[in-house]
């Protein structure tokens, strides 16, 4: 399949301050393409760069095989975007600010337009309310609809769970599932919520320091099998022995009297919590920790000393 987008050897330097260190990578039709990396590490930098905003210093931006510089104006109307938080008009309506920034578009898009995209993003109902009566969530939702009334066939979508309570994430979370599942958008998203990108992403990107550290497919990037988990116990000076003949103690990665830590699948802690409980061992706490974050905190670690279990 072609890539929808195709970033070659992208770079970018404010004075003596690289932010982007010649990163490529390719987004293909239909993912949900996930851009992580810690506070400074390049992303919004680069999606700047991907809208025109600001100019690399070297490489190359394709769109659908056309090279950006060279077809900016076209490319710019097949690309929908909110960089931060959406900037609206609190005393207009929702449809009111979705209509006026569809009239800039240099497309008639009727309003049967509006009122679908305004259905798609949960918004429905709510249209003629005034935007400043809307939650944080809302508008973040309105925002969307703006991006994507001209029908774009990228999405690009920074940090645009920034703010909101669980509700409004869960709420944008689903949003860009939909997106992909039921519109065949193709979305680029960059988040610090790791495990919201665990949830939603197809592909992976992680940058740090500007310069491209991990990418690929999720499935191929973490196991559930990897996964951590660190049980509390009171205090059992027998724990040791109690498990050393169980298939437990071979994933186990640390048992002492008061935690032990075992390298599983998620969906077998309630089995092991049983087994613990059944031979006396009383269990404090039980925290799964995702291989996701484990992975992330790992190759992002300076000085590639993370401990991957605390």
């Amino acid at each position: 399949m072609k890539p929808i987008l195709e970033v070659k050897e992208l770079s970018k330097s404010f004075k003596n301050f690289k932010a982007v260190d010649n990163l490529s990578f390719c987004i293909e039709q239909g993912e949900v393409y996930g851009f992580l990396g810690q506070n400074g590490a390049g992303k919004s930098t680069t999606m700047r760069m991907l809208l025109g905003l600001i100019f690399p210093d070297s490489g190359s931006i394709f769109i659908n095989d056309y090279e950006f510089n060279n077809s900016r104006r076209l490319l710019l109307k097949k690309i929908g975007a909110i960089i931060e938080r959406p900037d609206m008009y609190g005393y207009l309506s929702g449809w009111d600010n979705l209509k006026m920034f569809a009239n800039l578009s240099d497309k008639n898009i009727p309003p049967q337009r509006l009122h679908e995209v305004l259905d798609i993003v949960g918004l429905k109902g709510r249209e003629r309310d005034k935007v400043k009566a809307y939650s944080q969530g809302m508008k973040q939702r309105l925002g969307i609809a703006i991006a994507m009334v001209h029908d774009p066939d990228l999405l690009i979508l920074d940090e645009p769970t920034n703010g909101l309570d669980p509700q409004g994430i869960a709420e944008i979370r689903e949003l860009v599932i939909a997106l992909r599942r039921d519109h065949n958008k193709t979305v680029l998203i960059s988040s610090h919520l790791l495990n919201e990108m665990e949830q939603i992403a197809t592909s992976i990107l992680i940058i740090h320091k500007g310069k491209k550290i991990s990418d690929g497919k999720v499935s191929e990037l973490f196991d559930p099998n990897e996964t951590f988990v660190e049980i509390r116990i009171a205090q059992n000076d027998n724990i040791n022995a109690l498990m050393s003949s169980t298939a437990w103690y071979k994933q186990a990665e640390r048992v002492t009297p008061t935690k032990i830590i075992v390298k599983m699948n998620p969906s077998l802690v309630p089995e092991l919590n049983k087994w613990l409980v059944t031979n006396d061992v009383a269990v404090l706490d039980i925290n799964v920790q995702h291989s996701f974050e484990t992975y992330f905190l790992s190759i992002t670690n300076d000085t590639a000393t993370a401990d991957r279990v605390i």
